[in-house]
């Protein structure tokens, strides 16, 4: 099958979610695409200041309005992907740049703010980073956003993640997984970017390691019999359904209940006993509440399945 490369080029780069978008590529189901991507800021060198303010340069002649939101690659577009079909989306590689960045600010009883960003240097061969500061830690690399465009005509920020992904902002999803999402539009249109070199669950100041991607190797594979609802995945080390919602409580309905079906399906066993089963075996992990709509997902372990 035939690979092909998209650098992040004026035509290549979006900063909104729309159906509209014209495909900067357009691929047969089975085909590869690599990405090299900008951080999500649209940085374009590292920071070298600690001070928030003191910005770096950024790609020059972004649209005040429609590149207001993270720094995209794409649309991709898969011949044949209609509304109710899957598309599996396999990272075969993901490959950090050389820096990045992560911001705090914490609000003071004064009610005046404090703030500190750290300047991380990343040794991708090495599999670390380190801070200016000397702190070293293990990286584990993957796309903050990674979704499709939504049905709904218009533009749409790229901040809130939806039922056809976008910033999920989910850390489990590191090279070899497989990302399963639910196509609401002809042509599908995938597009990614906000890489991340390590984030903790929840994201809790807002930011993980923010830095761009030199390689993100990704295979596409079109489901046409596969109707979902919300994105689900498969990692290296176990099965994770999701949920969205501005209420932490219903995202983690959504997710649970998903993994219910997941279990009915793949153990073949009744709700009542896919309950049971994830009562003793499945965590339910807050993604991230940064994101005005939160998430949860729901995670299955692979090495609980003995003789299940």
């Amino acid at each position: 099958m035939s690979r092909y490369w998209i650098e992040p080029e004026r035509h290549t780069l979006h900063g909104h979610w729309s159906r509209e978008l014209s495909p900067v590529l357009t691929i047969d189901s089975g085909e590869t695409v690599i990405f090299r991507t900008l951080e999500a800021g649209w940085a374009i060198e590292p920071r070298t200041s600690t001070v928030w303010s003191q910005e770096p340069k950024r790609f020059p002649n972004r649209h005040p309005h429609l590149d207001s939101g993270h720094a995209l690659c794409g649309p991709v577009a898969i011949r044949g992907a209609e509304p109710g079909m899957t598309l599996a989306v396999h990272f075969d590689e993901i490959r950090p740049d050389h820096w990045g960045w992560t911001v705090a600010l914490l609000e003071r009883s004064d009610e005046s703010m404090e703030e500190i960003c750290l300047l991380w240097q990343i040794d991708p061969d090495n599999g670390t980073a380190t801070t200016q500061q000397g702190h070293t830690v293990r990286i584990q690399p993957f796309m903050g956003v990674s979704g499709l465009a939504p049905a709904e005509p218009g533009q749409h920020a790229t901040r809130p993640p939806r039922t056809v992904g976008g910033n999920m902002d989910c850390k489990e999803l590191v090279a070899g997984s497989t990302l399963y999402l639910p196509v609401a539009v002809a042509g599908g249109l995938f597009s990614t970017g906000d890489g991340h070199a390590l984030q903790g669950d929840g994201e809790v100041s807002g930011t993980a390691i923010e830095c761009p991607m030199e390689r993100v190797q990704i295979t596409f594979t079109l489901l046409p019999e596969v109707t979902i609802e919300t994105p689900y995945a498969e990692t290296p080390t176990g099965f994770l359904t999701m949920g969205f919602s501005p209420d932490l409580n219903i995202a983690t309905e959504i997710a649970l209940h998903a993994m219910l079906d997941h279990l009915e399906n793949r153990l073949r066993v009744s709700r009542v006993e896919a309950l049971a089963l994830a009562s003793v075996l499945v965590d339910l992990r807050v993604t991230q509440i940064v994101n005005a709509v939160h998430g949860v997902h729901a995670f299955f372990p692979k090495d609980s399945l003995i003789n299940l």
